[in-house]
């Protein structure tokens, strides 16, 4: 009961300080981002596309929010820098064999290793979970992990054997300096596509706008028609030739036997 003589109520029992906020587990909250779509929140699947950010998305959420962005969505600030499909890039991810999917766990009587992830990589076999730092190519759109990046050493795509420079390796789920750096890379890209583009545009209009030199004769002037008609020449009017042969092939069978 309490209260009724017998005991002597404490002061937090009485008093209501302050909730306490509650903390949010940061190994769930990373592995959720290796999991979950950025923009729709649901869970990854194939086919799973990536922007010049390195975020996770399901091709077919950004599909339909590039058809339209009028539409309120949650989380549309996330992909506020797409412009078009061209913005994203289609991974090809390794599957990881110790995968059950949907099948593991569904009558809850067993541990769930929130760990286990969807795919590995394809080098040296480590999850793609959030506990390793994962790249992928801009060529051709392969994922790998950063220590297998840095033990095989080469500039052939290990999967799928493309060349590739290192300026084409962008972190997956970076940090946010890594993020902002890639922020800056992607504009800094654009900008100087929009000065390329509207360079070749002025040098286009520049030369449709010169006006083309022609060759003409101060003395006499050609007019070249169609067979059969007359051109002028000099003020004379002369037919072509192939007339007179087509006149002359006709008097022939007309007087023959």
């Amino acid at each position: 009961m309490g209260c009724d003589g017998g005991t002597i109520p404490k002061r937090h029992e009485l008093v209501k300080g302050p909730k306490k906020v509650e903390k949010v587990d940061k190994n769930a909250a990373l592995a959720a981002r290796w999991k979950y779509c950025a923009l729709s929140t649901e869970k990854l699947r194939r086919p799973i596309v990536t922007c010049d950010l390195g975020r996770l998305y399901n091709k077919d959420a950004v599909i339909e929010f590039l058809l339209d962005k009028s539409a309120d969505r949650p989380n549309s600030e996330v992909v506020s820098h797409l412009r078009g499909i061209k913005d994203i890039k289609e991974l090809n991810l390794t599957d990881n064999p110790a995968w059950e999917g949907e099948r593991r766990n569904t009558k809850g009587d067993r541990y769930e290793d929130m760990h286990c992830a969807m795919f590995i990589c394809p080098v040296v076999g480590l999850e793609m979970n959030g506990k390793h730092r994962f790249c992928f190519l801009r060529t051709c759109g392969c994922v790998f992990s950063d220590r297998a990046l840095k033990e095989v050493k080469t500039e052939i795509c290990h999967k799928c054997g493309d060349p590739f420079k290192e300026e084409d390796l962008v972190v997956l789920n970076g940090t946010k300096e890594e993020v902002e750096k890639l922020r800056e890379i992607m504009e800094e890209k654009r900008a100087k596509a929009k000065a390329t583009k509207k360079s070749k545009k002025s040098k286009f209009s520049e030369t449709v706008s010169k006006p083309s030199e022609s060759k003409e004769n101060p003395d006499s002037t050609e007019t070249v028609f169609a067979e059969g008609k007359t051109s002028t020449e000099n003020g004379e009017d002369r037919s072509q030739p192939g007339v007179y042969l087509w006149i002359e092939q006709t008097l022939i069978q007309r007087s023959a036997p």
